[in-house]
Formats: structure tokens, C-alpha cells, sequence
């Protein structure tokens, strides 16, 4: 009889997700934040053009309806915030597109929170104490915090200036550490630069050992981040790295509805240039930032790949019950 009905992790490491889910909840009690559920299928869905989205048919009567399945709680999140929940958190499956590898995993399990009147750096230092938790949690200490701004590490690993984009210069780097294919698949495309060069030539060096946190974030990798009051090429976001695996993404989060409802068009017309699937920007949560979303700070954390760093697994397979090739 074929054994590819058993479960692609061990029984330990079953165990090990349930301890991990147990004293995240712990951690957000003893903070009084509330937990929240949030449905997983949506009239609307995000706009990034970088993201690919699953959609579904609803036979609703009288009229058929398309519905999305959610790349992450995000906007219900903060229509809850708008309509006064206080901080939350939520601990939910979420779901990209042609998305598989040794770290991706089309349905994964996502940790997103938003803590009410927080600054982005309060948020770091509230991050920082959950990770360092669970990692002492299983007797394997993490060494001493790295914080970099996204400027300072990119020049340091690439030369460049992150914030000042020179296409020339960007094109001989390419040429000169062998990856040509930057110069076709980016064009003059600042954002897509960074992104490439970032993932190629920064990410794998950053955390060994240890949690890196890489802040202020160039204005062109907005996404809802807001800009930076005292300097508006940056803006504050910040992202979670241990071992060269991103684990996270936070940020300041923008409350201007205009400026969001710009920035969802923004993304619609990048997507029709680029003949991807028709995305439906989320109207409700417009109209919950045009009431007022509180000022606060949130991030999203991949359960999944913080359990590989944890067990010390090579890929996300391994921690996954049923990952979808086998589900």
C-alpha cells in the first residue's frame, strides 16, 4: 500500500506547532489583545501587483458573485480598528497563487497583530520580546538583536544608494556580479530593483542566528506603510529576517483614506499594464479609514516559516501536516 497519505511532518513536530500557537496566545493575554477571527473569503481582495490571488464562484441568488480567498486579514483587521476593537491579533490560514518552494507554500498560516497607539519602534520592541520567548521557550536562545535601516544594509552588501535611484549605476552592478537579467526584468523600475537586488544580494546574509530587523524602507516599497513625518523618502515599515528567511512585515500603518484609495488605483493600472488578473480594490476598508482608523502599528509573521527556524527544518514542507502538492 502507497504511504503518501501520512503526513509530511512528524508527530513532534505537531506537537511543536501546538506549543508555539499556545504561547503566542499566551504572550497577547497577559498584553490584553484581543483575538480576533476574520473571514477567510472576501468581495475584494489586495491590490499588489507582486501578489497573485486565488478567486472562487459564489452561486448566489439571484446573482452569481466572484470572491477572493484573502492574501492576509489585513483590511477586516482594520475595519475592526475603525469601528473601536482596540489591539488585536489573529492567527489564520491565508493564501497566495503560484506560490511553492522550499519556503512558500500556497495556503500558510499567518500571526498578524496591530497594537493601538504604538509606534513603529514600539512595535519592533514587542516583536523582538514574543521571538526571543519562543526561542528560549526551546532552550535555543537567540544571539543579540540586529536593527538596520533598509539604506544603510543595502549599501553595505551592494554599494548603492537605495534611496537616490541611478539607473546606470544599478545596470553596471548588475553586469559586474553577474545577474544581466536584472537589467531586462527590472527596466527602470525602481522598486523592482531594490526587490531583485534585496532578495538576491542582502537577504541571505542578514540574522544568522540571530532576528534582524530592517527599517525605513524606501517610499517607492510603500505598500500601507506610512511616510515618515520628518523624512518622505522613507517610509516606516519594517521587515523580519532570521538565518536569510524573511519572516514578517510590519508597519506604521497609513490612516489617510485618500492616500490609500491613491495608492489601491495606483496598483490597479500597474496590473492592467501588465495584463495580470482584474483586482478589486477593498471599498470597505476605505470607508473605514475615512471614519478613522486609529494610529497604530501592525505586522504580519509566516507561522509556517517561523516553525522552520524553530525546528531547524530545510524546508516548509516539513512542518506542514499536509502541504498542498499532498493535500
Amino acid at each position: 500500500m502507497s504511504q503518501s497519505w501520512r503526513p509530511s511532518c512528524s508527530l513532534e513536530l505537531l506537537a511543536l506547532r501546538a506549543q508555539m500557537l499556545q504561547e503566542i496566545r499566551q504572550f497577547f493575554l497577559l498584553r490584553s489583545v484581543l483575538e480576533v477571527e476574520t473571514p477567510l473569503m472576501s468581495h475584494a481582495v489586495g491590490t499588489d501587483p507582486q501578489l497573485a490571488f486565488f478567486s472562487t464562484q459564489y452561486r448566489a441568488v439571484p446573482v452569481q458573485q466572484t470572491l477572493f480567498l484573502q492574501t492576509s486579514p489585513e483590511f477586516a483587521m482594520k475595519r475592526l480598528l475603525a469601528a473601536g476593537s482596540g489591539s488585536i491579533y489573529q492567527i489564520c490560514k491565508a493564501f497566495r497563487n503560484g506560490e511553492s518552494g522550499r519556503f512558500h507554500n500556497p495556503e500558510f498560516t499567518l500571526l498578524e497583530w496591530y497594537r493601538v497607539g504604538f509606534s513603529l519602534p514600539m512595535l519592533m520592541a514587542e516583536i523582538n520580546e514574543l521571538i526571543a520567548q519562543l526561542f528560549r521557550q526551546q532552550s535555543k536562545p537567540l544571539a543579540e538583536t540586529q536593527r538596520f535601516s533598509y539604506q544603510v544594509i543595502f549599501k553595505y552588501y551592494t554599494g548603492l544608494d537605495a534611496l537616490n535611484f541611478d539607473y546606470e549605476d544599478y545596470c553596471r552592478y548588475a553586469l559586474e556580479y553577474q545577474c544581466p537579467e536584472a537589467v531586462t526584468l527590472c527596466a527602470k523600475d525602481h522598486g523592482l530593483w531594490l526587490d531583485f537586488l534585496f532578495s538576491h544580494h542582502v537577504q541571505p546574509y542578514l540574522g544568522p542566528n540571530r532576528l534582524c530587523m530592517v527599517y525605513d524602507y524606501p517610499a517607492c516599497q510603500s505598500s500601507l506603510a506610512r511616510i515618515k513625518p520628518d523624512n518622505p523618502s522613507v517610509v516606516e515599515r519594517v521587515e523580519l529576517f532570521i538565518n536569510g528567511i524573511e519572516l514578517g512585515n510590519g508597519y506604521g500603518e497609513l490612516t489617510d483614506a485618500k492616500e490609500q484609495d491613491k495608492r489601491f488605483n495606483d496598483e490597479i493600472a500597474i496590473r492592467q499594464q501588465q495584463n495580470l488578473p482584474e483586482s478589486i480594490k477593498n471599498q470597505y476598508l476605505i470607508d473605514a479609514l475615512t471614519v478613522g482608523l486609529p494610529e497604530c502599528s501592525g505586522i504580519a509573521i509566516g507561522l509556517d516559516r517561523l516553525l522552520m527556524v524553530l525546528s531547524e527544518s530545510p524546508s516548509i514542507a516539513d512542518v506542514l501536516s499536509f502541504p498542498t502538492r499532498t493535500a
